[in-house]
């Protein structure tokens, strides 16, 4: 039997990022341009290895829902892998928009990944449409624009593997990961206009030192509080998050780009569902007020066997 490799979904945030979305058309050459998109994915991430082993460098490719039909790719589909459904609250909602391939390109050295983007865009362009192009970076420590550390409760060692990657519940997809991606903009102005100490309190955390308040200080509709979930037997379940952030200060336009590799989609829904409904109903999460999703879309990664595959 070949050994499962998957796509680099475990891997640390780095200092460059690139994230893409495009939405394919009609056109008679779409599935062999496919066919060539996987050979070039697979072949980006050999170069990149051979020729920089040190850069951290790699691209993961994510298919949603209708592409995964357009294509007329393996049946069954992935079992969670369905166009995402907007969830929606009293005050805030976590939008769906489409998406039928993603991009993460990341690497310590921006050339590189601008390089890959270069490629894959010119792959593309002839059968479908770019639809969000975004260059994150690392914000000092790891935070976001908001000046709090970002992602302290991701998983490390070998829970990354096991909260990232699809066990043997799904043995057809296993080592492919679900994906979910949001675009969040920052009203900066508002945020800035909180004391530190109501910073801290929407966050659950210090800003200086990141560290966590106790639950009995903590708010309940606290960042920490509701992101942070529990299964059915109080058994805690996590998302391996790549977040970074991205801005334009000339524009005023300063966001984080979330971005959730799982296991299963439904850790991740039911985390964005405290999020934004509430635990109990209502009681949502206070960073909504400055943080204003924009896009939400779930894609499926597959193995880099199933890419092999996919190429012809």
């Amino acid at each position: 039997m070949n050994t499962i490799e998957s796509q680099n979904v475990t891997d640390y945030p780095n200092s460059n990022t690139i994230f893409m979305v495009w939405k394919l058309n009609e056109s008679p050459q779409l599935k062999d341009i496919f066919q060539e998109l996987c050979a070039l994915v697979l072949n980006l991430n050999n170069s990149v290895f051979n020729r920089f082993p040190d850069s951290r460098a790699s691209c993961v490719m994510g298919i949603g829902a209708e592409a995964w039909r357009k294509l007329e790719l393996p049946t069954p589909p992935p079992k969670e892998l369905i166009n995402f459904e907007e969830i929606k609250g009293i005050k805030h909602t976590a939008v769906s928009t489409p998406g039928d391939l993603h991009f993460h390109l990341r690497a310590d050295n921006k050339s590189l990944i601008f390089d890959m983007a270069v490629e894959i865009s010119k792959l593309l362009s002839s059968v479908a449409e770019s639809i969000l192009e975004i260059h994150g970076f690392k914000y000092w420590d790891a935070r976001s624009i908001l000046g709090f550390v970002d992602g302290t409760e991701n998983p490390h060692g070998d829970d990354r593997d096991y909260f990232a990657k699809i066990g043997d519940e799904d043995l057809q997809y296993k080592g492919g990961s679900y994906l979910f991606v949001q675009k969040y903009l920052h009203n900066m102005d508002a945020w800035k206009g909180l004391s530190t100490e109501d910073q801290e309190k929407v966050i659950g955390r210090s800003k200086e030192n990141d560290i966590e308040m106790s639950d009995d200080v903590k708010p309940s509709n606290s960042h920490i509080a509701l992101a942070n979930i529990e299964g059915e037997n109080g058994e805690e379940l996590k998302i391996v998050r790549d977040n970074m952030p991205f801005g334009n200060p000339s524009t005023n336009e300063f966001g984080t780009y979330f971005i959730a590799y799982s296991s299963t989609f439904s850790t991740t829904k039911k985390m964005l569902t405290q999020m934004f409904i509430g635990d109990p109903p209502g009681n949502y999460d206070r960073i909504l007020d400055f943080s204003t999703a924009v896009t939400g879309t779930l894609f499926f990664v597959p193995t880099r066997n199933m890419l092999d595959e996919f190429s012809g």
